[in-house]
């Protein structure tokens, strides 16, 4: 699999919004309900979209601010980052400005040296907890249109978005990448807002198979189709 194949992820924000559940989700269909405070994680997985098959490599961060100074500059090299909040915890939005400075700054570095800016979602986490929900979509939406960000809800428990929110992810990659190939970063005006957002066209292949009900019929949600930007 050659370079243009190879795209590197960080899942990053605060502890207890569930970066580990949607990355264990997509690597191996798996979800807990059990809390395990992660320090620094990696995997990998292939995944076909739009035909082509990419291998992601994606690194799940601490969220803990105790281990946050072991973030390695090697995280910060990434292709992408998933910056995860808690759609149940109203301190959890605000808590991924430490992650978006460094972004910032990391962004400005690669411009500078005439690299590929990096690309940002923010993912609204445990949107099926919609009883318990403390910050609305459109107020995730503007946090995220405000710091040049897409916006996604997830359910890592109710497999909501979880594989739309990675193609998202790969495919504003390979547009990054093809409009530095054509003109240099710099040329991007407002960074990875000037990339386009997913549309009802965007699908991904996925070698998981769907969630069944009891009577065996694909499981449906309402939030499945929830595409904000």
């Amino acid at each position: 699999m050659d370079d243009n194949s190879r795209i590197t992820i960080t899942v990053c924000g605060d502890g207890g919004c569930g970066k580990s559940s949607i990355t264990l989700r997509l690597v191996r269909s798996q979800w807990t309900h059990e809390y395990d405070p992660t320090i620094e994680d990696s995997y990998s997985v292939t995944r076909t979209i739009d035909g082509q098959n990419y291998f992601l490599m994606l690194t799940d961060t601490a969220g803990q601010e105790e281990y946050r100074g072991l973030w390695a500059a090697s995280n910060l090299k990434s292709d992408a980052f998933l910056l995860v909040y808690d759609i149940t915890n109203p301190h959890s939005l605000d808590g991924l400005d430490y992650f978006i400075e460094m972004i910032d700054m990391e962004e400005e570095s690669r411009i500078d040296q005439g690299g590929v800016p990096p690309v940002r979602i923010v993912a609204g986490n445990k949107c099926d907890l919609q009883s318990q929900r403390q910050i609305k979509s459109p107020q995730g939406l503007e946090w995220a249109r405000k710091r040049k960000c897409g916006f996604m809800e997830t359910s890592a428990r109710e497999m909501v978005n979880i594989e739309e929110t990675f193609a998202l992810l790969v495919r504003r990659v390979v547009e990054a990448r093809r409009i530095a190939a054509n003109g240099g970063a710099a040329a991007m005006p407002t960074r990875t807002a000037a990339l386009p957002p997913m549309n009802e066209k965007d699908t991904v292949s996925s070698n998981a198979p769907p969630e069944k009900n009891g009577d065996g019929a694909p499981k449906q949600s309402f939030w499945k189709r929830l595409r904000c930007w």
